[in-house]
């Protein structure tokens, strides 16, 4: 199945270049089957290349999505025009009655402050607390992810002392989960960031499954047992070129940027780099969305309900994270 995204959506317009099938919004609400309905929260400045990455890979499954984007009301972006946020995207206020069978919360450029002083991050908290009912599974992408540990289960980011940045392997930790369901042994994730989990805590919570973990990289994806919170350290969504993008950025403002390990073939950044997390990319959020499409109740209205159930029987208690 095609994905459904709005209208006019500079997106729409890129993967129809690459030949990634994209209903119109009229055709869409003329089929008699019921599309998933999944909410992208995006706090990246980038919105508009954000936006592409992660639709590029959500529209790969099978089955049909209609995806609603989110922002933050307590934030002012300044790297996309106020006419398209008008256009595609409603605040918290316009979800905070409506039900979603999953979310998508993207990383943010913001791991150097702490947590309470990102200047949305009371906003944040309230959208992450109206997940956890309205919201039968959510994706945590990168300090999305340390975000959500640290409100959830009081699991602190630790500052690295460099950036870590490159295409790193991970190692398959659980073969057997539904969501690493293919997966090799070993597969790679890109990393651009200067924090990491606090493996020490991460390890003193028993709920949270490590699904797979870098050699050096640490912890990649990190998920409950009822797949209700999904973490993904890294960004499996970006292209081929967005780490070569933020080297060159930085090179030319003169930061101090050291070239993305395992990225540019010998090292050379005049090189194309070599895609080689693509596949298991994909694999990720075909598997996410299956497994929503498999457990979700078709009608939204029952989802709040559908998610204590699956807490019980995953945990044995209804109230586990009440």
């Amino acid at each position: 199945m095609p994905i459904n995204i709005p209208d006019g959506l500079p997106a729409k317009q890129i993967l129809h270049e690459e030949r990634i099938f994209a209903l119109e919004e009229e055709v869409a609400s003329g089929q008699h089957i019921r599309p998933l309905r999944v909410a992208i929260l995006n706090l990246m400045p980038t919105k508009i290349e954000t936006e592409t990455q992660i639709l590029r890979l959500i529209s790969k499954s099978p089955l049909q999505v209609s995806c609603d984007f989110m922002r933050v009301s307590s934030h002012e972006s300044r790297n996309v025009s106020s006419d398209h946020l008008v256009k595609f995207y409603e605040t918290f206020d316009s979800f905070r009655n409506q039900n979603y069978d999953g979310l998508i919360v993207t990383g943010a450029p913001v791991e150097h402050l702490p947590f309470a002083e990102v200047d949305y991050w009371d906003e944040l908290c309230e959208i992450m607390d109206w997940a956890q009912e309205h919201v039968f599974s959510t994706m945590y992408l990168c300090w999305g992810a340390l975000a959500a540990l640290w409100h959830y289960y009081g699991i602190p980011k630790k500052q690295l002392g460099a950036k870590l940045f490159g295409v790193f392997p991970q190692r398959l930790c659980d073969e057997y989960s539904f969501l690493t369901n293919g997966f090799d042994e070993l597969h790679y994730m890109p990393h651009s960031r200067h924090a990491a989990i606090d493996t020490a805590e991460l390890a003193n919570h028993p709920e949270l499954r490590t699904l797979s973990e870098g050699f050096s990289s640490g912890p990649a994806l990190v998920a409950t047992e009822d797949f209700h919170e999904i973490y993904v350290t890294g960004h499996f969504e970006y292209g081929r070129d967005t780490l070569a993008q933020e080297y060159w950025r930085d090179f030319h403002k003169g930061l101090p940027i050291r070239l993305p390990e395992n990225y540019f073939p010998d090292d050379d950044p005049e090189r194309q780099p070599i895609f080689t997390w693509r596949a298991h990319a994909n694999l990720l959020y075909r598997n996410w969305l299956n497994w929503v499409y498999q457990m979700t109740p078709y009608n939204l209205d029952e989802i709040p309900e559908a998610i204590r159930s699956l807490r019980a029987k995953t945990y044995g208690m209804a109230e586990k994270f009440d």
